[in-house]
């Protein structure tokens, strides 16, 4: 019998129904001894594993610490193939043969039904409350599976948050999750995130005293992780007050918004929440009676557009815009250029620190966490394209060629591409490649980089992705139509299959792999929350005429202090400068050591 075989066998076997050895006829060879006493209370497991034992297996010892539970003089026993039979009347069953000669037919075993064991594998059950979608989408999209990024959900109760009556322990009730009852884990989530975070908890203790951010009421569109909520804390610890949506329905950790909620934060959001749940939460957190925000923490943009399209006045109170990503800062440039920028705001994406660290290192190690938490995949060997070569695919192609991977790099500017071929890289055209490859994945911060002329080319088995942040990188939407089938084959991986058969595996439904189907190291994610920390204190605190209706980089002396906050975690000791140096080189001994231009 196969080993395939036995697993299946064992799987069906329900412990219940299996006896000890006490329920067992006496003499029965499955009552196990040991220096002849009974083992009739020992584990199931263990009298399973002695029943099939292979005939070759040798008795074990008196006295010996092992499982071995045949401890029989072998001269007495009959041979071990003897001591058991199969039965064809008995439709499969075992039969044992006791030493007094009689038979005694083993125990039935029963076999478990799961619930949907008759469901074809692409149907799911129908879900109760579920708001329809303001788009077109597959069911699967929707589905709320458990997450890599947030262990502790549960997909029992399918109601929509929108549709509960919330509360927290002390009986406020101003926030929309998955589940309070999660509190409990996502404190534990936030403590351990706290001590891979020492700029941060190192700012919260200088400033708590001064308290920068008093007055401060700051609305938040991130994504809600436990170094997210530990940045909120340190606001909260500076004085701020704050209410938080999700910039991303995938990446919400669900026992971690249950703790802000829990500590009194007005938080809205859940893992996998629909397009029309996304915008409900932001204006949720904006539209409040009594609260008017003052300053606006936003990672893509989608908060700051949501406030100019409803609540234009509300711009008459806000000191000013903190933005963290690409597509975000992309579109307050849009903005201030069209003259529409009404308060300042400050390009935090492109503070040395964050692109350095958070976009290089960050998505070095991210990227083959995403990969192998949803498909398991071996990269030795494997052709990888990835399209961009900026800071987030210098680190993606950084980590896939130490896995062995052979890496193609597509770019539009020149500069970055004699980066790639400088480092080893393949520079080609996507439409070359795109039948050979084995993994796809886009960092460029554009739209439509992988078409459907190009998913229709790709080869069986194709793994889809994006770094970016936002999911306009893959036409996803091409892919819904009737003559292509989805199947939900675990959390965050589908598999779209064509007429003939061939298959792509698309992670996320093209949305951001490293937040949506894992985690991003804490430590990286320190240093971008400081510096939206500074970026918040900087812009509140600034004297009137300072910044203009413009968009700003975060101050380099800002860039180098986030830095030196996070050296003590290595044991690094900077060098300084002395009087003559610093004249010579015509520095302040204190920084900042380099000028805007530059290149880090």
């Amino acid at each position: 019998m196969s080993v395939q075989v036995v697993a299946a066998k064992m799987a069906e076997v329900e412990l219940k129904d299996v006896p000890t050895g006490k329920d067992l006829p006496a003499g029965s060879p499955m009552t196990p001894t040991l220096e002849g006493k009974s083992l009739g209370r020992n584990d199931p497991h263990e009298a399973i594993s002695s029943a099939a034992a292979s005939p070759t297996a040798e008795p074990s010892k008196a006295g010996e610490g092992s499982l071995g539970l045949l401890n029989t003089n072998p001269a007495k026993m009959p041979q071990a193939s003897a001591l058991k039979r199969t039965d064809p009347q008995l439709n499969g069953g075992e039969a044992f043969i006791n030493r007094d000669g009689t038979v005694a037919e083993a125990p039935r075993m029963k076999k478990i039904q799961f619930a949907d064991q008759k469901q074809e594998f692409t149907k799911r059950p129908s879900k109760i409350g579920r708001r329809s979608l303001s788009r077109s989408i597959s069911q699967s999209s929707t589905d709320s599976y458990s997450s890599a990024a947030s262990y502790t959900d549960s997909s029992d109760d399918e109601t929509s948050p929108r549709d509960k009556q919330q509360k927290n322990s002390k009986g406020n009730g101003d926030f929309c999750i998955k589940n309070i009852k999660q509190a409990d884990f996502g404190r534990r989530e936030i403590e351990i995130a706290e001590q891979e975070m020492p700029a941060l908890m190192a700012l919260r203790k200088r400033a708590q005293g001064e308290k920068p951010l008093a007055g401060a009421k700051v609305v938040g569109c991130t994504h809600i992780t436990a170094q997210t909520a530990v940045l909120m804390e340190t606001l909260s610890a500076l004085g701020a007050q704050c209410r938080w949506a999700a910039c991303n329905i995938y990446s919400t950790q669900n026992e971690v918004a249950a703790a802000l909620a829990e500590g009194g934060f007005s938080v809205f959001a859940w893992k996998g929440e629909s397009e029309d749940d996304f915008w409900w939460c932001i204006d949720r957190c904006v539209n409040v009676e009594g609260w008017q925000p003052n300053m606006i923490l936003d990672d893509g943009g989608d908060l700051t557009h949501w406030i100019y399209k409803k609540y234009p006045n509300m711009f008459k109170k806000i000191k000013g815009i903190v933005e963290e990503s690409v597509t975000g800062v992309h579109r307050l440039y849009q903005l201030s250029k069209a003259g529409k920028l009404c308060v300042p705001a400050m390009n935090v994406n492109d503070s040395v620190t964050k692109q350095k660290f958070d976009n290089l290192y960050c998505c070095r190690e991210s990227i083959l966490d995403g990969l192998k938490r949803t498909t398991d995949v071996m990269f030795g060997g494997k052709q990888v394209v990835v399209c961009g070569y900026g800071e987030v695919g210098k680190g993606c192609c950084a980590a896939l060629k130490a896995m062995g991977s052979i890496v193609y790099v597509t770019e539009i500017d020149p500069i970055c591409a004699l980066q790639a071929c400088m480092d080893g890289f393949r520079l080609v055209k996507l439409n070359e490649v795109i039948r050979q490859v084995d993994i796809v994945i886009t960092c460029t911060g554009n739209k439509n980089v992988v078409v459907r002329e190009y998913l229709d080319r790709m080869k069986n088995g194709c793994i889809v992705c994006n770094m970016g942040h936002s999911n306009t990188e893959i036409d996803v939407a091409s892919l819904r139509t009737p003559e292509l089938t989805w199947e939900r084959v675990r959390s965050q991986v589908d598999h779209v299959i064509w007429p003939d058969g061939k298959r792509i595996v698309l992670l996320a439904e093209g949305r951001l792999l490293n937040l949506s189907c894992s985690t991003v190291p804490t430590f990286v994610l320190s240093i971008t929350a400081t510096t939206q920390a500074l970026a918040l204190i900087e812009l509140y605190n600034a004297p009137e005429g300072r910044y203009k209706q413009d968009v700003y980089l975060l101050p380099k002396k800002m860039d180098e202090y986030v830095a030196s906050l996070h050296l003590p975690t290595f044991d690094a000791h900077l060098t300084e400068l002395s009087d003559e140096q610093a004249k010579y080189l015509g520095l302040n001994k204190n920084g900042p050591f380099k000028p805007n231009y530059y290149r880090y």
